[in-house]
This record gives structure tokens, C-alpha cells and sequence, in this order.
């Protein structure tokens, strides 16, 4: 085999195995343009159900539709090679039963080509997650601050302090023990997330958890700045790439008025320049 051979995109299993070993490293993706930018980088790119609040201005995840799901899964399918494409499925699209979650799991994973779904719960969710895997659709699991249940978590609340520990835990093993190839673990305590990761046979994957977790996944257009309605707390901003992205337009705006551009070097000539070279070259020559 050439030294050069393309690497190939991991799946399902290949995630599981890297348990205990070098952090898998996630990032959200929505459009063709970012996947390219991550593919490779990432071990795995989540096509997130974030993208309601992200890029379509909800304030949040629950007015996603499978619709919007499919649509930028496969946006996002065309700019990775190299990285695998897990799926978000969107609110009301698994929780009726393991039916249901089968249908819509198949379907986002048909129509977009994605490797893996996510979806989001615990205990609850084990008989759905066992269901799927038995079927052959591999399933990342979520759980700790799960988005689409704000409305009965009270708010983007940290879980698993006090009182809540026990049941995180149970969320974690229930899980785990049902078939997910990993886990991601949301807002969850550092100590907590420490002792799930240690206690779980599955790769977790932290986003406000703990750097002890088996990788890590965050929203694009929060580490890159393009996010600006509010910045959690386990957001490292690694660009501030919003203002930037206002200043250039309003610089545009300003040339426009001014009419400063289009300049000379951005329009067109009346011929073309082989034309006109021609033309130059059959005028009349003086002595």
C-alpha cells in the first residue's frame, strides 16, 4: 500500500476503541465550506441540532425539524472524507418509541450518508438506543444538560451536583450498558464527569464537563466567534471571527456608497483582451 494512502473516515467502532487513549477531538458543522475546513482534523463532525439557534435564529433547538436536519447533513457530507458524520436527531422525532426513533434514525442516516445518530436522554432513552443498535443504526448518546428538554430542566442548567448525581450516573451506565458507542456529556460537573469517564466502557466526550473526559466537541461558530447572542462558560473563543466578518461588510458598504468599488481592476472592458489586441494590431501604422 502506498506510504501516501488517503486515511480513511472512522466509524461506530473505531470511535468506541479509542477509549482510555488519545482524545477524539468534535466539532458542530452545518455547511459544506466548514466540514472542509474540519475534515481531518476531526475525529468526528456532529451535524447538531444547534443549527436552529445557530444559523436559522431560533431561540432554541426544538423548532428543528428533520427536514432542517437532512438538509445540512448532507451540506455537510459533501466537505468530509477523512472525518466521520454523526446526526442529530431533532426533538419529537425519537421520544414516542423505539418505532419511531427507528424510522426517522434510518431515514437521517439513508438521506445523508451520516455514520452514527445522537440523541439526547438516559434511563428513558435505553430501550430506544438498545432497539436501534439491534437494527444496526449505531447511536451516540447525550446526556447531563440535554437542550431539547429545557422547558422541564428549568433553564441551560448544570446537572448532576447534589441531589443529581446518582441519577447522571444511572443516565451514564443505562446508556452505556443499552449500545451507544459513546457519550457526550453536557454541563456536567468536572468530578462527576471524571468518575462516569472512568466508570463507563464507552468513550465520553465532554462539552462543559472535564478535560479527563475521552474527547471533547464544541459548537463551530462559538470557538470561532461567529456566535455572538452569548458565550457559555466552557467556550474557549480560539478566533473573534464575528467582528471581523462586520467590520469587512460595513468597509464594503462604505466603498459601495462612495463608489470606490467596483474600482478599474473589477470590471470588464468593452472588448475582450485578445479582440483588442487584434484590433491593435490590424490599425493602421504611421511612417
Amino acid at each position: 500500500m502506498s506510504a501516501t494512502a488517503r486515511k480513511m473516515a472512522p466509524n461506530a467502532e473505531d470511535i468506541r476503541a479509542r477509549k482510555g487513549g488519545t482524545p477524539l477531538v468534535s466539532l458542530t458543522a452545518y455547511t459544506t465550506p466548514m466540514a472542509q475546513f474540519m475534515d481531518g482534523h476531526c475525529d468526528f463532525v456532529l451535524v447538531g441540532d444547534s443549527v436552529g439557534m445557530v444559523l436559522h435564529g431560533l431561540t432554541s433547538t426544538l423548532g428543528v425539524t428533520m427536514e432542517m436536519m437532512i438538509l445540512h447533513g448532507q451540506a455537510v457530507a459533501r466537505g468530509l472524507s477523512q472525518s466521520m458524520m454523526v446526526i442529530d436527531m431533532p426533538f419529537a422525532s425519537y421520544e414516542e418509541g423505539p418505532a419511531q426513533a427507528f424510522r426517522n434514525a434510518a431515514r437521517l442516516m439513508a438521506e445523508t450518508g451520516a455514520g452514527a445518530v445522537k440523541l439526547e436522554g438516559g434511563v428513558e432513552m435505553a430501550e430506544t438506543i438498545r432497539f436501534l443498535v439491534k437494527r444496526g443504526i449505531p447511536v451516540m448518546a447525550h446526556i447531563g444538560l440535554t437542550p431539547q428538554s429545557i422547558n422541564t430542566l428549568g433553564g441551560y442548567k448544570v446537572q448532576g451536583r447534589d441531589a443529581q448525581v446518582d441519577a447522571v450516573l444511572a443516565d451514564a451506565r443505562a446508556v452505556a450498558d443499552a449500545g451507544a458507542f459513546s457519550v457526550v456529556l453536557e454541563k456536567v460537573p468536572q468530578g462527576l464527569a471524571d468518575r462516569i469517564t472512568a466508570e463507563v466502557a464507552i468513550p465520553t466526550i465532554g462539552i462543559g464537563a472535564s478535560a479527563g473526559c475521552d474527547g471533547q466537541i464544541l459548537v463551530v461558530d462559538d470557538m470561532l466567534g461567529f456566535f455572538t447572542a452569548f458565550k457559555p462558560k466552557f467556550v474557549k473563543r480560539y478566533a473573534d471571527l464575528g467582528p471581523l466578518a462586520e467590520a469587512a461588510i460595513s468597509e464594503y458598504a462604505a466603498d459601495v456608497r462612495a463608489r470606490r468599488f467596483p474600482a478599474p481592476e473589477h470590471v470588464f472592458a468593452d472588448q475582450a483582451p485578445m479582440a483588442a489586441k487584434t484590433a491593435a494590431s490590424k490599425a493602421p501604422q504611421k511612417d
